[in-house]
């Protein structure tokens, strides 16, 4: 996935009512960004970091700069759109980069399914094959070259869960993937220390029968693209 036209960077100043952030760019102008993540971005939006942002064509928006990474004072890299997450995985489903979900003729995408009335990210089919449901989780959090998601407690988390759970059960085919957006990050886990119910439904869901995986980004400022299978940790 290539950043077209090309991101330009400034310098965060501050991030503040979660969807806005104040940047200076290198001209001396400051600048408010749209942020289009609802976590608590710990680690991500330190003042002084660089940011690298996308203008919109469509310049009456009444924001329209966007945040899409940051480059941290200690040189990592880090996809805090997480937006981006659902059209990566995209991007490699239509690609079969992704040898554990390959093969299949159909990609759906925002299909109403379950109990409690979730939106599935992907839905795969093929002839003779079970249907796939694939829940997207973007991850940015990372403590010693671990990555942990959620990065505050989520109760919509927790219903995705619930709701995998009951697809593996039915017979179909479960996957939940972690789609790791931090240069810095090896690893995936729960994180148990933040939200323990989250991380309890997790084992619970992958003794179910719900596939859970990881996959790396390589991410620049001009490009990101899923390359690299990783290891989740229960």
């Amino acid at each position: 996935m290539e950043f077209t036209p090309p991101l330009q960077s400034a310098t965060l100043i501050k991030r503040y009512k979660r969807f806005l952030a104040d940047v200076i760019t290198p001209q001396g102008e400051t600048l408010t960004l749209h942020c289009p993540n609802t976590g608590a971005m710990t680690g991500c939006a330190t003042p002084g970091d660089t940011v690298w942002y996308s203008t919109s064509p469509n310049l009456t928006r009444k924001y329209p700069h966007t945040w899409e990474l940051t480059e941290t004072q200690t040189g990592s890299l880090i996809c805090v759109n997480t937006l981006r997450a659902n059209a990566l995985v995209k991007e490699a489903l239509l690609e079969n980069r992704l040898p554990e979900l390959a093969g299949y003729t159909s990609i759906q995408s925002e299909v109403k399914y379950g109990a409690e009335r979730s939106r599935i990210d992907f839905m795969l089919q093929a002839d003779y094959r079970v249907n796939c449901y694939i829940e997207v989780k973007s991850v940015t959090l990372s403590e010693q070259g671990s990555g942990y998601f959620p990065d505050a407690v989520t109760v919509r988390g927790q219903k995705h869960l619930r709701e995998l759970m009951s697809v593996a059960a039915s017979g179909e085919r479960a996957v939940l993937l972690f789609a790791v957006l931090h240069s810095a990050i090896d690893q995936v886990a729960p994180a148990r220390h933040i939200d323990p119910r989250y991380a309890g439904l997790l084992e619970e869901a992958q003794r179910s029968g719900v596939e859970v995986m990881a996959w790396k980004a390589s991410l620049s400022a001009t490009a990101m693209t899923l390359t690299s299978p990783l290891a989740v940790n229960l």
